[in-house]
């Protein structure tokens, strides 16, 4: 298959991220806020833009016989939410404000919802407090046993977004949508659900982050949401960014650390240089 994405550079903007290990060293530094520009650096690295046709297409080719199970690039992907998500808020911390971090997670039904129940219980594992917004349970065992994995370790899951809460979340993420997503407008509870993302975004100044493509975006054509005004100060493209995440303007990070090089030339991607163990890096 000759792949329709195209090839781009991203500049770096920031030194390459540390691994966990390394992070705590880093709590105290002030940084800007998210939506200041960042100075570029001589670091360019060369990766590409995915289409929805290939993303997929690529998605499937993954998880051939023999190959990965989705639970593996599920829990990969996920890992890679958790970690962004935790390099976020540790560099938003200033010395004022030392409290634990609270992140609310708004989980669709298909594989992007899973990648958030997956990062919620990392993120407990790395000392947050998480909450599950989860309106549309999978019936399928896997996503059964997430729920459980969750359920373990306290984690709250609502069916709504609590937005008429007394509790703060320092961010709130979409984990709705995916690249399956089509146009064609937005059912409920999801529509609400995004709605109610945005309010918490600026009512409470939560760090909105979408999880491989904003929720409500069409894949290769970008924001649908229209009115919503559906808009996220940090995305984490998996695998490789969409087609869509050409129109994003905030803190970029690529995660999914499992790219094989054969499979990537194919579709015109390369894996970016991430760095020790790290499972992430910040491309903008």
């Amino acid at each position: 298959m000759k792949a329709l994405s195209v090839s781009v550079f991203f500049a770096v903007t920031s030194p390459r991220r540390l691994p966990l290990s390394s992070a705590f060293a880093q709590l105290n530094i002030h940084r800007h806020r998210l939506k200041s520009a960042r100075p570029a650096t001589s670091n360019d690295m060369e990766t590409g833009y995915l289409n929805a046709k290939d993303a997929a297409a690529l998605d499937a080719e993954l998880m051939s016989t023999p190959g990965f199970s989705l639970e593996q690039l599920m829990e990969l992907a996920g890992l890679s939410v958790a970690e962004a998500v935790y390099d976020v808020l540790s560099g938003h911390e200033g010395k004022e404000d030392q409290r634990k971090k609270h992140v609310l997670l708004v989980c669709g039904p298909g594989n992007n919802g899973g990648d958030g129940l997956v990062a919620a219980r990392h993120l407990v594992h790395f000392g947050f407090d998480a909450t599950i917004v989860y309106p549309k349970r999978s019936p399928k065992q896997h996503f059964i046993n997430l729920v459980k994995q969750c359920e373990d370790l306290d984690i709250p899951i609502l069916d709504d977004v609590p937005i008429d809460s007394t509790q703060r979340f320092d961010s709130v993420v979409d984990a709705i949508f995916g690249f399956s997503f089509r146009s064609g407008g937005i059912r409920e509870p999801f529509a609400t659900a995004i709605v109610n993302l945005v309010e918490l975004q600026k009512k409470q100044d939560a760090v909105l982050v979408s999880v491989d493509v904003p929720s409500g975006w069409d894949v290769d054509g970008g924001d649908l949401t229209g009115g919503a005004n559906f808009h996220p100060d940090v995305l984490i493209s998996l695998t490789a960014p969409k087609l869509s995440a050409r129109q994003f303007v905030g803190r970029h990070y690529i995660g999914g650390r499992f790219l094989p090089p054969a499979l990537a030339q194919r579709y015109n991607s390369k894996m970016p240089p991430y760095e020790g163990t790290s499972q992430v890096i910040e491309v903008s």
